[in-house]
């Protein structure tokens, strides 16, 4: 193996032995930056904290009143959010398993912009959450944890970044270089999520009639948040062009399909199946199939290790 494919010891961070594309430390070889200890453990919190929330939406999606920190309906807005929870989970949690900062910073950017976001609209519409004495006190409880996590996590994420983009180290090379196909259908899903995002988080009345059910001022721009950082995620995926280094996004991509279509199946008469944005959302969930399992097969383990 070429010493440029390896990852110094003097980096200070030992790879992922459980990983095959990471090679063993070697004292002479040039160094690959690694993920540092504090975005790992940032990106642990975070998917424990997006589990949570899908869970309280994805599960208990008909009790929002009283399990999550404002109230969602239709049901199927409520389930539409928890899968895009668990979906960001799972991405957020494989990001943080790697020991390389090229094969894990796919979840930061979107982690960063939807945070933001939602910040932003809660603080827009402090008064549809469940911050008064009128409702239990586990409740407010759960709505000032909301406030707290989406108040400190962007300003840790930029802080730790800092420090990350100081660590000294290279991308290693690409491998498994994405196929011209896969990044056009890759930037068509970034325009597209990203501008119907911006629809709905901007002019959420206006835009929501473009939506296959039924949103509120507050879960239009909820579900704009989390299209725009789709988009963002589908627009790295298309810089990055390495399959290695999608593989979070890629089965986050795969779960985040199959947890819509059980939201379907579990409210088919709320969603507009003959409308034309029906169509074009179920079009668009088999896009993002299609390329998530294209990322993820491409991105598989070759024979050769020690590559990104």
């Amino acid at each position: 193996m070429a010493s440029d494919d390896r990852l110094r010891a003097g980096s200070g961070e030992r790879p992922d032995v459980r990983d095959p594309d990471v090679p063993p430390a070697d004292p002479g070889a040039v160094a690959y930056r690694p993920l540092v200890p504090a975005m790992r453990v940032l990106l642990y919190v975070a998917a424990v904290l997006v589990l949570l929330a899908g869970f309280q939406l994805f599960v208990f999606t008909d009790r929002t009143a009283t399990f999550f920190a404002w109230t969602i309906a239709p049901p199927l807005a409520a389930a539409f959010l928890g899968a895009a929870y668990w979906a960001s989970m799972a991405i957020e949690a494989l990001a943080a398993r790697q020991a390389l900062w090229a094969n894990a910073r796919i979840a930061v950017p979107t982690v960063l912009v939807f945070t933001v976001l939602t910040l932003a609209a809660t603080l827009n519409h402090l008064d549809k959450f469940h911050l008064g004495s009128e409702f239990e006190a586990r409740t407010r409880i759960v709505t000032w944890a909301w406030i707290a996590v989406y108040a400190l996590v962007p300003v840790l994420m930029l802080i730790i970044l800092v420090v990350q983009a100081r660590t000294p180290g290279q991308d290693p090379p690409r491998v498994a270089v994405l196929p011209g196909w896969l990044c056009w259908l890759l930037g068509a899903q970034a325009v597209g999520l990203f501008g119907l995002g911006v629809a709905l988080f901007a002019v959420p009345d206006q835009a929501s009639p473009l939506w296959p059910w039924p949103l509120t001022t507050l879960v239009a721009q909820a579900t704009g948040a989390w299209l725009i950082s789709l988009g963002v995620a589908a627009g790295h995926a298309v810089l990055e062009r390495s399959a290695r280094r999608l593989r979070p996004a890629a089965v986050g991509y795969i779960l985040l399909v199959v947890l819509q279509c059980i939201a379907l199946a579990r409210y088919p008469s709320q969603f507009a199946w003959g409308s034309a944005s029906g169509i074009v959302y179920l079009i668009v969930l088999g896009t993002m199939l299609l390329t998530g399992a294209a990322g993820l097969v491409r991105g598989l383990p070759r024979s050769a290790p020690g590559q990104a």
